[in-house]
């Protein structure tokens, strides 16, 4: 399945109905499993709908760094969001992928 980041959004938790993604690196994760910490109120709720690469390469939840430009990110960084994609790789299914 394709989605625009405009259709991502859809599914952020708030519509009960529809599973919750996050995307990293363009690929879309279903993290309705977490719903704790992914859902409404969740720790990790702002990620919901949303790609998250950069936020989570940084170790950031502010709202400008939740997107998926890795530009001018260090080494460190990207190990950072590399292992973050193996942890949810192991965790999670793929259910698709973000396109333009």
């Amino acid at each position: 399945m394709d989605l625009t980041p405009q259709q991502l959004l859809q599914f952020n938790g708030s519509d009960p109905s529809k599973p919750i993604y996050v995307a990293i690196n363009g690929r879309i994760y279903d993290v309705s499993a977490g719903k704790s910490f992914y859902g409404p109120g969740g720790a990790y709720a702002m990620f919901a709908g949303k790609d998250a690469s950069r936020a989570l390469a940084k170790m950031s939840k502010n709202e400008e760094d939740i997107c998926a430009n890795l530009g001018g990110l260090s080494e460190k960084e990207m190990g950072v969001l590399n292992d973050w994609i193996k942890k949810f790789e192991a965790k999670y299914p793929i259910v698709g992928r973000v396109v333009s």
